[in-house]
């Protein structure tokens, strides 16, 4: 006789609940097709009673799902064909969009700093949090250097994620940003991932620059946190 408890704790088994969580995600968003109905935020809602109620933990979780989180790198690689696409656009705008992303990557990080500092958080917290703004696999490999939690840095990432492309493009048109330069560089930079797939949505060019802004952001992130830990030593 099978034993469920250890099917459930399976590979198979987990990819199967991730892939399918994520499926009715993209049901419902189809039908609803509202910014709160993102497919990776109903999935998160539909994975962690299931996995609780399993008691499987974050770490079992995440090396029982590793097979989807290889997949997110050569993701943001297959970016470039379409950042190639829109190149011509981009030539002459090279100085403001490495100033709006150096800002971006300084705000992004100091953000964190300060709240975490006007709350007195611990600083195993601040520092599992400061890549909060960065693409996953990127934001777990700063915080393992930085010996933060990597729950945490997950948590914080998919966060980040889901609500910067539920309320970025409609806090963008609150404030008259209209540039599709623009609007990909700020959904790129402060959503990672999950922002490039919103403003791909919105459009070809704004789905470029975000999915560009997300290694820009990579780079320059590694960068400022070390610094910063230097400083607020």
């Amino acid at each position: 006789m099978v034993n469920s408890f250890s099917f459930a704790e399976s590979e198979a088994f987990l990819l199967l609940l991730t892939i399918g969580a994520y499926y009715v995600g993209v049901v419902i968003n189809r039908k609803v097709r509202k910014p709160f109905t993102n497919p990776l935020l109903i999935a998160i809602c539909l994975l962690i009673p299931v996995l609780t109620s399993l008691g499987i933990d974050y770490e079992h979780y995440e090396k029982g799902s590793h097979a989807i989180s290889l997949l997110l790198s050569p993701t943001v690689v297959a970016l470039g064909y379409t950042l190639h696409c829109q190149i011509k656009y981009i030539k002459g705008n090279v100085t403001r969009i490495l100033l709006a992303i150096t800002a971006g990557s300084i705000v992004g990080v100091l953000s964190v700093v300060a709240i975490c500092l006007a709350l007195n958080t611990p600083h195993l917290l601040m520092v599992s949090m400061e890549p909060k703004s960065v693409t996953m696999p990127i934001a777990l490999g700063i915080t393992s250097r930085t010996g933060g939690l990597l729950p945490l840095t997950a948590i914080s990432v998919f966060i980040c994620g889901i609500f910067g492309s539920i309320i970025g493009p409609w806090f963008l048109r609150k404030i008259g940003i209209k540039s599709p330069l623009a609007v990909g560089l700020a959904m790129g930079s402060a959503s990672h991932g999950v922002g490039t797939s919103r403003a791909l949505q919105i459009g070809q060019l704004e789905g470029a620059v975000a999915g560009m802004a997300i290694g820009l952001m990579g780079v320059w992130t590694a960068v400022v946190i070390p610094l910063v830990e230097q400083i607020i030593k």
